[in-house]
């Protein structure tokens, strides 16, 4: 049996390094973020035709439920669902964070991936192995300077989410686990104020470093829930 997969922020960093191993392992992969020419390039990293590119802005319900109604009408059902899509702003201590970009911030990273399992778990439901995987940061377990308010806190409201998806969820046959990654190379490293040095880079994470938590999580059977996980560099 064929296995369907919706993965937001698909067009680069964890998202997409999660979209193309999903895809490299036999699943079919509707692929959403802003940029649809960022998807297609996800889309050419995988076998011919196993990822499907979704333009769509997540904070943008409406959107994101056509997406929905395009992928039960391709696929029918879907098996997991991973909520990458994530930002922050260059002016993030408080002392500097406007309104608009605090705003900005909630609204992709929690607002953003509460839309999608709001959309995609009815899809879900009496589906084997049916997982919900969140990619927070472990500024979603203790707050951060360098992270900023902002950020800090869309993560630990995407933490509730989770926990929240496991509480409700687990005895209709639905599991969630939050992934607490460390620093990880990714695009959201220009954001910083003073952006990390290649070195400091090549010494973090990498995006294949989390896509392998995640498919940990997918892959566990149907009677383990792997609720938490946190990784960091070593």
């Amino acid at each position: 049996m064929s296995r369907q997969a919706v993965v937001t922020g698909a067009g680069s960093g964890v998202g997409r390094a999660v979209a193309v191993r999903l895809a490299q392992a036999g699943w079919n992969v509707a692929a959403l973020g802003r940029r649809l020419e960022a998807l297609q390039e996800t889309a050419l990293l995988a076998p011919g035709g196993a990822i499907v590119a979704e333009p769509c802005d997540v904070t943008a319900a409406r959107l994101v439920e056509a997406v929905r109604d395009r992928v039960q009408a391709r696929w029918g059902a879907v098996d997991a669902v991973v909520a990458a899509a994530g930002i922050n702003v260059p002016a993030r201590a408080l002392a500097d964070l406007s309104t608009e970009d605090f705003a900005r911030v909630i609204n992709v990273n929690l607002l953003g991936a509460f839309h999608v399992v709001r959309a995609f778990v009815p899809l879900m439901r009496d589906r084997d192995r049916a997982t919900v995987v969140t990619i927070v940061s472990d500024a979603g377990l203790l707050a951060s300077e360098k992270a900023g308010a902002a950020y800090v806190a869309s993560k630990f409201g995407l933490t509730g989410l989770t926990d929240t998806i496991n509480a409700e969820l687990r005895g209709r046959g639905i599991r969630a686990c939050a992934i607490f990654p460390g620093d990880v190379d990714t695009p959201l490293l220009d954001q910083r104020a003073v952006p990390p040095s290649a070195a400091s880079r090549a010494a973090m994470l990498q995006p294949g470093d989390v896509a392998d938590c995640v498919m940990l999580a997918i892959n566990l059977p149907h009677r383990a829930i792997l609720e938490r996980l946190v990784v960091r560099p070593r």
